[in-house]
């Protein structure tokens, strides 16, 4: 039975990915030991109180300096060399199979290097396993400390890490004791890059379903408050909810529209409001801490999340928050791409529609403004749904399940 494991994910704790940390405080919870290392330190930093003791125990690998990282691996070399050896041959193939010319197999070599680091961590811990979060460059630092330490991987990937910044899939599946990964889609992507089935395994990153209290209502409130919430990057579709909305302002459909979350894109979203005359009918809110999703979703009417795939082909993989959404019992709609229909059911738990289409979106929104069944005919079989499927308990207990597994 493991008693101590190691976390290694791009950023602990980062606002972005709430999953990692409150993975990290549900293991804690069970009693396991977990040292948490980051690749980077947090660009947007989780204020909540609980992760305040995490954060000051977290341990930021980039934060050496590289004659510091050498002296690292020159005494780890010292002392194993076979084992040293044998994985550096290890990351010099897979660095030629991606490419010596460009970044990809240089990157795999520094990667290499702060693996160093995560051996030694790990070693000096007694961890008896290494847990990553996102199959890129935490992965292929992680799976280097295990060639180095000789203690067993698993891997979680989530999206942009398998869709646009995938190196070496299969290899990754093949050294890990198992590949996790979010959802169905997820899986099937992978088996087309021909990673071995049989080592992926589906864990959802859930929420607490019990903590959320479920709000039963029985019809939209009006005008009704429309909220999304998310970085603002392409990916996120916020362009296509704007413009959706105005087609509904076109067909004279009252509403207001929130949203929640700051990022690149966010002086482009403004300029669209303003160019389709809803100025009157949005507001941004910024940044809104996790702490706080909660009683900002409680004032919605319906939470919506137009995800799309981007220009560089990264699309989300199942967002946690529309599952915050479906535990408090606002009605949701998105959109039909990733593993997002794994999650809701057109019609059923929520609403779909086709993605990158604000004409779809429109018609989806109309839809749920015209119910004529109470809105928690919906929304009940959405909690359901998170319930069975997406809590983060008995997703917890299914990741503790892998970890125990022998080899």
């Amino acid at each position: 039975m493991i008693t101590t494991v190691a976390y290694l994910a791009p950023e602990i704790p980062s606002l972005s990915a709430t999953f990692v940390y409150n993975e990290i405080l549900a293991l804690q919870e069970k009693g396991l030991k977990v040292i948490s290392i980051s690749v980077h330190y947090p660009i947007a930093l989780a204020q909540e109180v609980e992760v305040k003791e995490l954060f000051k125990n977290t341990i930021f690998l980039y934060s050496q300096n590289f004659i510091s990282l050498l002296g690292e691996n020159l005494l780890l070399f010292a002392r194993y060399p076979n084992c040293y050896l044998k994985a550096l041959l290890v990351a010099l193939n897979d660095a030629l199979k991606v490419g010596l010319i460009g970044l990809a197999g240089p990157k795999l070599l520094y990667q290499f290097l702060q693996a160093s680091k995560v051996a030694r961590i790990i070693k000096q811990n007694s961890c008896q396993h290494l847990h990553i979060h996102f199959s890129h460059t935490p992965t292929q630092i992680g799976m280097y400390a295990s060639l180095l330490s000789k203690i067993p991987f698993t891997f979680t990937s989530h999206a942009n890490d398998l869709f646009q910044r995938g190196l070496i899939l299969k290899e990754k599946v093949d050294r890990a004791k198992a590949a996790i990964t979010i959802s169905e889609y997820n899986r099937d992507f992978l088996i087309k890059q021909k990673a071995n089935s049989k080592k992926i395994e589906i864990i959802r990153c859930g929420v607490d379903s019990s903590q959320y209290e479920f709000l039963e209502k029985e019809k939209l409130n009006h005008p009704p408050v429309i909220g999304s919430l998310a970085r603002l990057v392409e990916k996120k579709g916020m362009d296509s909810l704007v413009m959706a909305l105005s087609n509904l302002q076109q067909k004279n459909f009252d509403f207001s529209l929130e949203i929640a979350g700051d990022g690149p894109l966010i002086e482009f979203i403004k300029e669209l409001v303003s160019e389709n005359d809803l100025d009157s009918k949005v507001k941004f809110k910024g940044a809104i801490a996790h702490d706080k999703v909660f009683s900002w979703l409680s004032n919605l009417d319906i939470f919506v999340l137009a995800s799309k795939k981007d220009s560089n082909g990264d699309q989300d993989g199942i967002p946690v928050v529309l599952m915050e959404a479906m535990a408090v019992g606002i009605p949701v709609i998105s959109t039909d791409i990733s593993g997002i229909p794994e999650l809701i059911q057109d019609g059923v738990s929520g609403f779909l529609a086709l993605p990158n289409d604000p004409e779809s979106l429109s018609q989806a929104i109309e839809k749920l403004f015209n119910l004529t069944q109470p809105v928690s005919q919906i929304t009940k079989v959405a909690k359901r749904r998170i319930n069975e499927e997406f809590d983060k308990n008995i997703n917890i207990d299914r990741l503790l399940k892998v970890f125990n597994e022998k080899h």
